[in-house]
């Protein structure tokens, strides 16, 4: 039981370390990555005035019903509907947030998707 608190922990830190660096704006709002075993999910977070401007998640309505939310085509597939969403919000420039995770896998399919749509990070 320990080593799973030491691990939330160690996430916990890791995520407020990145969040120190990261801020976002209207301008330029921050996509924060969140992932879990089954699903991820992809939000455009002004920071500034503590909003979210958009929200993709690959338990949404949108998400094919056919491909499971927890794989790397999963993660490509929400990348680019997450660059759809945010060019329809009139978002072009973020700030990457990973959460916490390494940048590798799910987190870097669901980001080079999202530059392939259009997004400049």
């Amino acid at each position: 039981m320990e080593r799973i608190i030491k691990k939330r922990a160690d996430l916990c830190r890791r995520q407020l370390r990145g969040r120190q660096k990261v801020s976002g704006t209207a301008q330029r709002p921050r996509l924060s990555v969140y992932r879990s075993l089954r699903n991820i999910s992809v939000q455009f977070v002004d920071d500034e005035a503590g909003k979210t401007l958009a929200a993709v998640s690959s338990r949404s309505k949108d998400f094919p019903k056919d491909q499971p939310g927890g794989n790397v085509k999963a993660a490509g597939i929400l990348g680019k509907m997450a660059a759809e969403k945010a060019r329809s919000a009139g978002i072009e420039e973020v700030v990457f947030d990973r959460g916490g995770r390494k940048y590798h896998g799910r987190i870097k399919a669901l980001a080079d998707a999202a530059r392939k749509g259009g997004l400049k990070f």
